[in-house]
C-alpha cells in the first residue's frame, strides 16, 4: 500500500515536533545553590541591585532531564520569557532566586535564560507560570540551610565530610541529593550546589535516577556568606 505524500509529511511533523518541544523528560533537576561558595571563587560575584541576598541557599533552577543523563534545552523558541507572566512571583524570587552574576542585576536576565533553555521544555506540564511558581514552592519545601544546621552542619568556613553532609539531607528530607563542589582560591573544595529530584509534574521528591558527576574531596568546606 503507498502512503500519500501529505500523510508522510504530517507524520514527520508530529515527529519532528515531539523531537524539537522535548517535552518526554522523565524528571526534573530542582538545584539549589549556597550564595557562599558561588562568591569565595577568583571570579568572585556581584550582589544584585536589590541588595546582599539572605545568608541561605538560593535557586539555580528546575531542570528536565532524562534518565540517561541527557537533557532537553531551548525547546521553544516561541515561547519567550515574558515577565509579566510572573509579576505576582517577582518579589519572592527577587528573595529566593536572586543573581550573583557580574555586573549587578535584578534577575530578570537570569529568570530569562532559565525559561527559555529548561521552562520550555517542561510545557507539557508546567506553562510559564507554573514553572517559577513550582520552583519557588519546593524551596519553601526543601530548607536545606535548616537540614544541615539540625545535624551541626553550619556555614561557618569549617571542613565537613561529603558523606555527613549526604547523610544529613537523606535524613532531614527523605532522599540522598546529589552534590556539586567548586573551589575557593585556595583551591579547597567547597559545597556549591545540592540537586534534589523531583516527578515530572513538579510535585513530588524521588529518588534519583542518577546523579551529576561528583568533583568534590571527602572533606569540603562550607564557607560563611
Amino acid at each position: 500500500m503507498r502512503i500519500p505524500i501529505v500523510s508522510l509529511c504530517a507524520l514527520f511533523l508530529v515527529f519532528y515536533v515531539s523531537i524539537s518541544t522535548g517535552q518526554d523528560f522523565d524528571f526534573f533537576y530542582f538545584v539549589q545553590q549556597w550564595p557562599g561558595s558561588y562568591c569565595d571563587t577568583k571570579q568572585s560575584c556581584c550582589y544584585p541591585t536589590t541588595g546582599k541576598p539572605e545568608a541561605d541557599f538560593s535557586i539555580h533552577g528546575l531542570w528536565p532531564n532524562y534518565n540517561d543523563g541527557s537533557y532537553p534545552s531551548n525547546c521553544d523558541p516561541d515561547s519567550p520569557f515574558d515577565s509579566s507572566k510572573i509579576s505576582n512571583l517577582i518579589p519572592k524570587m527577587q528573595s529566593d532566586w536572586p543573581t550573583l552574576a557580574c555586573p549587578s542585576g535584578d534577575g530578570l536576565k537570569f529568570w530569562k535564560h532559565e525559561w527559555e533553555k529548561h521552562g520550555t521544555c517542561s510545557e507539557s506540564e508546567l506553562d510559564h507560570h507554573a514553572y517559577f511558581e513550582t520552583a519557588l514552592k519546593l524551596k519553601d519545601q526543601l530548607n536545606l540551610l535548616q537540614v544541615l544546621k539540625s545535624s551541626g552542619i553550619e556555614p561557618d568556613g569549617g571542613f565537613y565530610s561529603l558523606k555527613s553532609i549526604k547523610a544529613a539531607i537523606k535524613e532531614g528530607t527523605g532522599y540522598t541529593p546529589g552534590i556539586e563542589c567548586n573551589v575557593d582560591e585556595s583551591r579547597n573544595s567547597q559545597l556549591y550546589q545540592i540537586y534534589m529530584c523531583v516527578d515530572s509534574s513538579g510535585t513530588s521528591l524521588i529518588n534519583c535516577p542518577l546523579f551529576p558527576r561528583n568533583r568534590c574531596s571527602s572533606q569540603i568546606e562550607f564557607p560563611s556568606f
